[in-house]
């Protein structure tokens, strides 16, 4: 066994959103690292499909659920069992000028992105089902802390985590556990585009070139493992470069 700081030996980790993306790159990194992983998304095909790609050894499984169902959500918190790492991964986008936005987006965004992890969170604590010394990641985004048109609804969403984490961080504190949030610029991903040429573009405006999932899933490893466990209620950018720029 590993004893190297970074290690996830011994560590039990939920991952929502695990479906694709950032989720099943950060469900890859934290099983390589040794964890046993609990899958959850809202496709049973593509979950499964994620849960395939895992390190052999870990007592990995998955489990089906909309978090933006509060039974599904209930569910989740009671079957994900004892937990040492919880990666908040699920989310949506949203597209709408400030004028054109109506309030079912409003609500889909803040569901899925700020409301959902924080219940969550709120279920796990209450039923004490993380383990002293756990550590919660949220993902965030760039869009938190920058103007871009037409995310408003989606930059809103994100920021709210990163206040609401700063005072989560104190609350859990005198157990040793801690929370953060990454916060990745653009990340090549399904959820963004499958067209070469938009990725290309929009490359040519980071200096270190646009994000993988697997440059994200493994600051989310750093977060999770011991290696950071003086660190707690921050937000961890990863803009390629974008803000030197």
């Amino acid at each position: 066994m590993s004893t190297h700081p970074f290690h996830l030996h011994g560590k039990s980790v939920l991952i929502t959103g695990a479906s694709s993306g950032i989720g099943r790159a950060a469900a890859i990194a934290c099983a390589q690292a040794g964890a046993s992983v609990i899958l959850s998304g809202r496709d049973r095909e593509r979950l499964d499909a994620s849960l395939a790609l895992l390190a052999a050894g870990g007592a990995h499984r998955a489990i089906v659920a909309d978090l933006t169902d509060p039974a599904q959500l209930a569910a989740l918190a009671e079957q994900a069992g004892m937990l040492d790492g919880v990666v908040h991964s699920a989310g949506v986008t949203g597209f709408a000028p400030v004028r054109m936005l109506q309030q079912g987006l409003l609500d889909t965004v803040m569901g899925a992105n700020f409301t959902a992890p924080v219940l969550l969170t709120q279920k796990l604590l209450y039923r004490k089902s993380l383990n002293n010394g756990a550590s919660m990641v949220f993902l965030s985004s760039l869009a938190a802390h920058t103007g871009t048109v037409g995310v408003g609804a989606y930059a809103a969403s994100k920021a709210a985590l990163e206040g609401f984490i700063r005072s989560l961080a104190l609350e859990i504190a005198p157990r040793g556990m801690r929370a953060n949030c990454v916060a990745p610029a653009m990340v090549a991903t399904p959820m963004v585009s499958t067209d070469p040429d938009f990725l290309a573009e929009k490359s040519r405006h980071y200096p270190l070139g646009l994000g993988r999932p697997d440059d994200v899933a493994h600051a989310v490893l750093y977060l999770l493992a011991d290696a950071s466990r003086k660190v707690t209620g921050i937000s961890l950018d990863l803009d390629g470069g974008l803000a030197w720029t």
